[in-house]
């Protein structure tokens, strides 16, 4: 492995969806930085359809607050449609993960309140000192989605080469009215995804177990 392909290799290794974090504040100079390097990245004609909503500390407070108070809100209202359905080695994935995040926070099987607490987790960001909201302009559409997951990819590594932590979270997108009014985004944008960013507490259990890739031959074929 050369060693550029090693450097970006070891960044994948460190990154990871945190979900706790210290109140240690990140500076805006590396925050700039981030958005910088991250902005980089390929999208269909260069038109870097990303915008990025950074949070100050009162706007952050108040989209949490308001979040918060819509936790036990039975139904989702996204801009965009989340996946109808997960089915075989999608949905082995994801419920591997699920029961990775219980067991590291003591949620056990059946355990519905626990699991709606830690759900409700997502609404006050887990605590990150800072938060980027990722919207794209509905008429770009799917492409548009495409291009700014890129860019969310990015922001994750180039905070991560920084010794900042992060985790994309799109459970923020089930309640997009919410978002779109406290933060005045336009109807013609959709929200996405916030991402939420620190320094990571390593103590928290939460923050214990990584996941797993599938091997090159689950999803590769020559042809």
């Amino acid at each position: 492995m050369s060693p550029k392909l090693k450097n970006l290799n070891e960044l994948m290794d460190n990154r990871f969806s945190c979900r706790g974090f210290l109140k240690k504040e990140v500076e805006q100079k590396f925050i700039e930085q981030i958005v910088q390097v991250a902005q980089k990245v390929p999208s269909w004609c260069n038109s870097q359809p990303w915008e990025v909503t950074l949070l100050r500390p009162e706007t952050r407070r108040l989209l949490c607050e308001k979040l918060s108070l819509s936790s036990d809100q039975a139904f989702e209202t996204p801009d965009i449609d989340f996946p109808k359905r997960y089915a075989g080695v999608y949905k082995t994935r994801r419920s591997i993960c699920g029961w990775q995040l219980y067991n590291a926070v003591g949620v056990e099987k059946g355990d519905r309140k626990g699991a709606s607490q830690q759900m409700a987790k997502n609404y006050e960001f887990f605590g990150a000192p800072h938060v980027a909201v990722i919207t794209t302009p509905k008429d770009l559409g799917a492409y548009g989605v495409l291009d700014c997951g890129a860019f969310i990819t990015a922001f994750t590594l180039a905070a991560a080469a920084l010794g900042v932590s992060s985790i994309p979270q799109a459970a923020i997108a089930g309640r997009a009215p919410i978002v779109r009014e406290v933060l005045n985004i336009g109807e013609d944008r959709d929200v996405l995804c916030a991402i939420s960013f620190g320094f990571a507490d390593t103590d928290h259990p939460a923050n214990s177990f990584r996941t797993e890739r599938a091997d090159l031959a689950e999803f590769v074929e020559w042809v």
